[in-house]
């Protein structure tokens, strides 16, 4: 299967770029001072060139081509939903890339939804295909699926078509490809069917990148859980999903589908425990007025077992306080997520003793989720805690380039960096920058790269705003 290919490449080159980011911001934390970061044009691709429309700064010989507003009408006579976030990048017919896109639109957000701005398109949908059509309006999160051609002429490429391919849903923020050409889409909320909704929000749900116009099924994997889900990965060995919850108290969750590549059949879920340190809190955070516990170490490896978890579908939102009260480790902050070279990778946004970041390392036992894996356990290892912001500032959705650099959106703007960009990381270290927001203070979000490895697409949040980036990128 060519997705398949495609989606073993990606993640073995993918631990490269994270052995790159660890040198950096271990030389960055251990007093090594400014780093050459954001002006290096060595290992980059030299200082970025101010755009003319003021949208997109990149580097000379770059360009970028800019698609799928928010409110611009789609091929199913419905709008290009706001908030544009995760995205993933799959092969398509005839050479065309599909990308299936998240829309992280929730209540009292003033945007427009696929709906327009008073529902005055509600009528071209077929109410059985929206998981919530609410009480009074419907829910306007969910997914669009874009057709997209990178060879579209004269070194522009082109969309096909675009539409909804997942609607009703909530806050749709991460999520994650899986091998089988379908993307994982999650809802980073846990709204409760009554007043405005009717049907309970908080739940995965899984969209195939197909070429052809029309809405999905919007089936809930209630299996996976019901919280503030982030981000999921899949081992394509085993098929076991990794997910994040973005809580500062959240918990790291895997799902053992009972049938690997349908995940409707249901399986269990269950919370991360480091073995010897029941409810381990690895934040490294230093509290007010008490005595510090023992930190966590760059490079300390700590055993792994999984604890079952019930009640999964959690009405009270408190599965993460059962669990860690049952022995599971609490996470500060979970966000991205990938597996990468038999390790799951898992960046947790405010962990570490300054709030600027983790990243974890979790490799699986070599009996993952089978028989005799508490003998032959899987262990966990802190990767990265970076010392301070100067290096990436609150890294979210990551991606890695088909030459192995791991490409950073940028989320967070302070008095000290008031900008956004997006950076890349070579496997020694270096950091450079691919572009910058020219347009406004938005996230950047839903970095991914095309098939074919030409293009680079990456969305500006606000007010919705889907890029595609080409230029003289490096080979393989």
């Amino acid at each position: 299967m060519i997705h398949r290919r495609h989606f073993l490449t990606r993640a073995g080159a993918f631990a490269a770029g994270f052995v790159g980011l660890r040198r950096a911001m271990l030389a960055h934390a251990s007093g090594a001072g400014e780093l050459p970061v954001r002006a290096m044009a060595e290992d980059g691709y030299g200082p970025l060139v101010r755009d003319p429309m003021g949208l997109f700064d990149l580097p000379k010989g770059f360009k970028y081509d800019a698609f799928s507003r928010t409110g611009e009408k789609m091929d199913d006579g419905l709008l290009v939903p706001g908030a544009h976030d995760a995205m993933a990048a799959f092969p398509g017919p005839d050479g065309l890339t599909i990308l299936v896109r998240n829309h992280e639109i929730e209540p009292g957000m003033d945007v427009p939804g696929p709906f327009g701005y008073d529902n005055e398109h509600f009528d071209k949908v077929d109410r059985a295909k929206l998981y919530d059509a609410g009480t009074h309006s419907p829910s306007r999160g969910g997914t669009t699926t874009i057709l997209y051609d990178t060879r579209g002429g004269k070194g522009h490429g082109r969309v096909v078509r675009h539409w909804m391919s997942l609607a009703g849903t909530e806050r749709n923020c991460a999520g994650g490809p899986t091998p089988r050409n379908t993307w994982i889409t999650c809802e980073e909320c846990v709204f409760k069917a009554g007043k405005d909704f009717a049907k309970d929000h908080g739940y995965c749900f899984e969209v195939p990148a197909s070429a052809e116009i029309g809405l999905v099924e919007p089936v809930p994997l209630k299996a996976m859980g019901r919280f503030q889900h982030e981000a999921c990965c899949t081992d394509p060995t085993t098929g076991i999903v990794y997910l994040t919850e973005d809580r500062p108290d959240g918990l790291v969750y895997r799902f053992i589908p009972k049938e690997r590549d349908n995940l409707v059949a249901g399986g269990r879920l269950q919370a991360l425990v480091v073995k010897g340190k029941p409810s381990c809190d690895t934040s490294n955070w230093v509290p007010k007025n008490a005595t510090p516990p023992e930190p966590i170490k760059v490079g300390q490896r700590l055993s792994v077992a999984w604890m079952d978890l019930s009640n999964i579908d959690s009405p009270d939102d408190d599965l993460r306080y059962r669990g860690f009260s049952g022995g599971a480790a609490r996470f500060a902050r979970g966000e991205g997520m990938w597996f990468g070279r038999g390790t799951v990778f898992m960046a947790m946004t405010e962990g570490g003793a300054g709030h600027h970041g983790q990243i974890w390392m979790y490799t699986p036992s070599r009996l993952e989720g089978a028989q005799g894996e508490l003998d032959q356990p899987g262990t966990l290892d802190l990767f990265v805690e970076s010392g301070g912001p100067n290096v990436v500032q609150n890294a979210d959705n990551i991606t890695v380039a088909p030459w192995g650099d791991l490409i950073v959106c940028e989320d967070e703007v302070t008095m000290e960096h008031p900008e956004q960009f997006l950076l890349g990381i070579t496997p020694g270290g270096s950091i450079y920058k691919i572009g910058r927001n020219a347009m406004n203070v938005s996230e950047l979000a839903g970095a991914c790269f095309s098939p074919d490895g030409s293009t680079l697409f990456v969305n500006i949040q606000r007010p919705g705003i889907t890029l595609a980036i080409r230029g003289p990128w490096r080979k393989s």
